[in-house]
């Protein structure tokens, strides 16, 4: 039986300090049909770079740089490429447990 696609959705704006806790942690799902979109809202420290050297070769990772236009502009553009049956939004700020889209998918 193949499992649905989970499209999880990260906005991003100058969490450099943070930034690679969350997105490893939502890398190391036990669930493993992810898609993990990363929406750059105009960051101005070094998040931008950071999600470039980390993540832009990542098969799992799409990023997405845009101009600042808040949070809810930034989900907006993740939902627009998200190709998943489920669809997860995670701040940048946040680091999952390693069975938290699992445990969530199997409910």
């Amino acid at each position: 039986m193949k499992s649905e696609l989970v499209s999880v959705i990260i906005p991003v704006y100058n969490c450099e300090k943070y930034i690679v806790d969350c997105v490893d942690s939502v890398l190391m799902q036990t669930y493993d049909n992810i898609e993990i979109i990363i929406v750059n809202d105009g960051s101005t420290d070094r998040t931008g770079e950071i999600l470039r050297e980390r993540y832009d070769q990542n098969s799992k990772c799409i990023l997405i740089e845009q101009s600042n236009g808040g949070v809810c502009k930034a989900r907006n553009t993740g939902l627009e490429v998200a190709r998943g049956e489920f669809i997860m939004f995670v701040d940048a700020d946040d680091a999952l447990y390693a069975d938290s889209i699992e445990i969530l998918h199997d409910m």
